[in-house]
């Protein structure tokens, strides 16, 4: 975890449970193999989600984002900065 503002911590998609919502604050350095993929999905900067489904080994994740659901492996999920919406 790393916090990037005083109260907000920031996770990623793995660390969130089922039902639990997120919104993206970035990615992590050297992810730029994921970045451009899951950019052009739509997980931009602010972009608010809700993790649907968690496989039992935690992969794949499945979130809900903009309408739809999209479903990341472990590597892409770790990818991605979130904080936890309340």
């Amino acid at each position: 975890m790393e916090s990037i503002r005083e109260n907000i911590m920031v996770l990623s998609i793995e660390d969130l449970k089922t039902g639990e919502k997120g919104r993206v604050a970035g990615y992590i350095k050297g992810a730029t193999v994921y970045r451009e993929k899951l950019l052009a999905m739509g997980l931009i900067r602010g972009t608010e989600f809700t993790v649907e489904r968690v496989a039992p080994l935690g992969d794949p994740v499945q979130i809900q984002v903009r309408g739809f659901g999209l479903s990341l492996r472990k590597d892409e999920a770790r990818a991605v900065k979130v904080e936890r919406e309340e």
